[in-house]
């Protein structure tokens, strides 16, 4: 592999895993999906999910990839014949780029919405006195078609300039310049929201439990979110495990990714729902708080004209490192298809995801009428398929291939775990995080 395609240092893989990792699923819908399912308890779910079955599922897909030191098709057909498997699980590849081409078609559009909002605050478009007011600006935006196309042209722009470039001179360049500048700015919204006198009440959401019933409901939830916001169960992190140095150990790398995961998460759920109980406004706003009920509250915040173009400048920067992870199989695969060259390929990927993309962006204004299931619009079942069907599917096989099909000596060399520790692991893999994907796939379907 040319050493422009490797990621260059073990603190440089850690920034690119975190980069693909955090994203829309910390910053945009956990605060929400934690303030519709009780606060603390969703969080402590949540963490126990993210080591029970994220970890896992991390590991397992960076082994194959670095084992393989292929593209995801070819180390998955390397590592089965090795393993005296069949090679066509090199198939689970294809399944595991579709997946990811589903999920950042409608990712790109969303993060459309993100740049229309930062553009807008910067602007001062978007200071609202009234949540009717607030309403209103977001449903015009969805209901125009030619904006949505435009903002998710857009994006789809930006991930493309980053995808055609070598793994060292793209994606490690572009993680290792937004990420410490997405955690500064986070930290100087955090110690912006510890001023206000919603601020205790927030830190008691979050981590003060209290005596409430765990329903099925709310466990589907805490298992979905801790799936999702890794960037896991699409090949995309198999594809960045080919580019790890040989030298880094898996085990700690992963730790510290989801480490600086859950903390985005925390931080982020700290400053919004500071700001929320400030103002006196209801946590369980659904997926409207971050587009709605914030510009709203911040806007009647002290110095909240340059707090909300500073939130949705971060909500932009972990968007576009998340979406040039999720491109990275559909790259490849296209990079290989035409000749070697990843320019070629990231405009391949990015003209095909566009065209796909077409679906979720106009579910909102030309289709938004049409219900394919009884209070079901188009963007409801675009994004279950793609999250809650087949990236678990996905993952399941990967767990599989990993804890059954893939030979031990193979793991010891890449994990470095022996004894006690590789035989915990290997439970983790074959019983323990499969039956939790297969709960979020049932939950999807019931």
């Amino acid at each position: 592999m040319n050493s422009e395609n490797r990621i260059t240092s073990n603190g440089a893989f850690i920034l690119a895993i975190a980069g693909a990792a955090i994203g829309l699923g910390n910053i945009w819908r956990f605060p929400y999906v934690a303030g519709e399912n009780g606060g603390s308890l969703f969080f402590l779910l949540y963490l126990a999910f993210v080591v029970l079955m994220g970890l896992p599922v991390m590991m397992a897909e960076i082994v194959i990839g670095r084992a393989g030191r292929a593209s995801p098709a070819s180390s998955l057909r390397k590592l089965a014949q090795a393993s005296g498997a069949n090679r066509h699980w090199s198939k689970l590849a294809w399944l595991g780029t579709l997946t990811a081409t589903l999920v950042l078609s409608f990712y790109s559009v969303v993060s459309g919405w993100t740049l229309y909002y930062a553009f807008g605050s910067i602007s001062g478009n978007l200071h609202f006195f009234t949540m009717q007011q607030s309403g209103m600006v977001l449903d015009e935006f969805l209901l125009s078609p030619t904006l949505v196309l435009l903002f998710h042209t857009l994006f789809i722009a930006m991930t493309v300039a980053i995808s055609g470039r070598p793994i060292s001179r793209g994606i490690e360049t572009l993680n290792n310049w937004l990420m410490p500048l997405m955690y500064f700015i986070l930290l100087l919204l955090v110690i912006y929201a510890s001023g206000f006198k919603g601020f205790p009440a927030a830190l008691d959401y979050l981590f003060s439990l209290k005596a409430q019933a765990v329903t099925g409901a709310v466990l589907v939830e805490a298992l979905g979110h801790a799936f999702f916001t890794l960037a896991i169960g699409a090949c995309c992190l198999m594809a960045y495990g080919a580019y790890m140095p040989s030298g880094q150990s898996i085990v700690k790398a992963v730790l510290v990714v989801a480490v600086l995961d859950v903390l985005v998460a925390v931080l982020v759920g700290i400053a919004i729902f500071s700001v929320v109980f400030t103002e006196g406004m209801a946590p369980n706003a659904g997926p409207g708080l971050m587009f709605v009920t914030l510009p709203v509250a911040l806007g009647n915040m002290p110095m909240g004209d340059w707090a909300l173009p500073l939130f949705f400048l971060l909500l932009v920067m972990a968007t576009w490192t998340s979406a040039v992870n999720l491109a990275e199989p559909l790259v490849v695969m296209a990079t290989r298809l035409t000749g070697g060259r990843r320019s070629r390929g990231a405009l391949i990927a990015g003209v095909i995801v566009w065209l796909i993309g077409l679906i979720p962006a106009l579910a909102f204004n030309l289709w938004k009428d049409v219900e394919l299931l009884p209070g079901q619009g188009i963007f409801d079942l675009y994004t279950a398929l793609a999250t809650q069907i087949l990236l678990p599917i996905t993952g399941l096989l990967i767990l599989f291939f990993a804890g059954y099909v893939l030979e031990r000596k193979i793991l010891v060399q890449q994990l470095g775990l022996q004894g006690s520790t590789l035989m915990f692991w290997q439970c983790l893999i074959r019983y323990v995080s499969p039956m939790l994907l297969v709960v979020i796939i049932l939950g999807a379907l019931l």
